[in-house]
């Protein structure tokens, strides 16, 4: 099937990308080493539905090196790198993206990557799942199972198990500790600010930054906000995580006090409808917005556009918006995933631990899909300690076990 990408003329700049990723990700070189070896996806189908930057494209790589038929498209509309598109096509996989695909170019490039009758599926937001549970049902019987990348997927992958509706197994990558407690946690710390800074070209030091949940990511978040030497307000709906937050060093307050003194809002809740035309309208002069959930949904900018009396772009990817009162608000990135569609996502290092992840549970899915059921399944201990591993090996880090007698201490209730 022919990919439909923008510019194939951009594949060099691509593969130069990849490649520079591939230098810093040797777990996945490592995994490709053995892949090359093993094949253990030989004659399978594999569609790869991940943000489409460089560390996305080796992934897609590695399956395809280890024998599998590669099938990849976007999870987002802006965060799709063309030049990236480009260089896999260029090495051999069929793509289907482009940035800044409209919403129905969007669900169209899905669907060219579904049509490849999938076996294994790698989703990140639950948007494959979506469709092979509404529109694209004739597709089931080739699904042997897949795995998802991110907490907003998750949820709606356990809400799927929980009414009964899910139709085959999905490893829940996103609850491994090798991921949420790196990826989710310094990868998003990192990178939302990458993404900002880039944007804006403003100094954090001084402002009032408003961090709108306290996940792993907005512990994230909160704390390179604190380095860079913000003041830190946090908002929370969860009475453990605001009293997590306090003790942490930072302010919680709701949304509607917060609104009033903060510069820069980011939001990281999953959750929609977090700061809405009530917020806006209390905010200072110059307020920054901007996402860092999954769908742009929690800075209603929807409800943003209906109270403003005025817009107008103040810099590529800020968009500004003039209320009745005579304030600007501004959005970055459209209220989409600001470390990915203002930015490169997360680090390299930080994706050679998730990506590692979720190529081995996908080996591991491919292996026992037909004894697991239609549920979320939480990545083996075994597969999360093993890239743990692998990640302290790449360090030249070595670390003590215990003896015999030390784990006869741990499992005796005697003294």
């Amino acid at each position: 099937m022919k990919s439909v990408i923008r510019d194939i003329s951009l594949a060099d700049k691509g593969r130069q990308k990849i490649e520079w990723v591939r230098k810093n990700m040797p777990l996945l070189r490592g995994l490709e080493e053995e892949f090359k070896q093993t094949k253990p996806f030989r004659g399978v189908r594999v569609v790869v539905s991940v943000h489409l930057e460089a560390k996305t494209a080796y992934l897609a790589k590695l399956f395809a090196i280890g024998g599998g038929e590669v099938s990849v498209t976007g999870s987002n509309p802006l965060s799709t790198q063309d030049d990236v598109a480009a260089g896999l096509v260029a090495d051999g996989l069929d793509v289907y993206a482009w940035y800044n695909s409209t919403k129905e170019e969007y669900e169209e490039h899905l669907n060219l990557a579904l049509g490849y009758k999938p076996n294994i599926i790698i989703d990140d937001g639950g948007d494959l799942v979506n469709l092979l549970h509404t529109t694209r049902k004739e597709l089931l019987p080739h699904i042997m199972g897949g795995c998802e990348e991110t907490t907003t997927g998750v949820l709606r992958l356990k809400a799927m198990e929980k009414e009964g509706a899910l139709r085959f197994p999905m490893i829940a990558v996103n609850n491994a500790q090798c991921k949420y407690l790196f990826d989710n946690r310094y990868g998003t710390g990192q990178s939302v600010w990458d993404g900002i800074n880039r944007t804006t070209n403003l100094i954090v030091a001084g402002k009032n930054v408003v961090v709108a949940g306290y996940g792993w990511c907005g512990k994230g978040i909160a704390m390179r906000a604190k380095g860079f030497g913000a003041n830190v307000i946090v908002t929370e709906i969860d009475s453990i995580k605001a009293a997590e937050a306090i003790m942490d060093g930072f302010k919680v307050m709701k949304m509607s006090e917060a609104a009033k003194i903060g510069d820069l809002f980011i939001t990281v809740t999953g959750c929609s409808d977090v700061i809405t035309a009530e917020h806006f309208k209390n905010m200072k002069d110059g307020a920054i917005c901007c996402n860092a959930g999954h769908f742009d949904v929690e800075v209603s900018v929807k409800q943003l556009e209906a109270i403003a009396v005025e817009k107008q772009e103040q810099r590529h990817n800020i968009m500004g918006y003039k209320l009745e009162n005579g304030k600007w608000i501004n959005i970055l990135a459209e209220g989409r995933l600001v470390n990915l569609a203002a930015g490169d996502g997360h680090p390299a290092e930080i994706m050679d631990m998730s990506f590692a992840l979720q190529a081995l549970s996908a080996q591991y899915m491919l292996r026992n899909f037909n004894k697991l059921g239609n549920k979320v399944i939480d990545v083996p201990a075994e597969i999360d300690a093993a890239v743990a591993e692998m990640k302290l090996k790449s360090w030249g880090v070595k670390i003590d076990k215990l003896s015999k007698e030390q784990k006869k201490y741990l499992n005796s209730w005697t003294v």
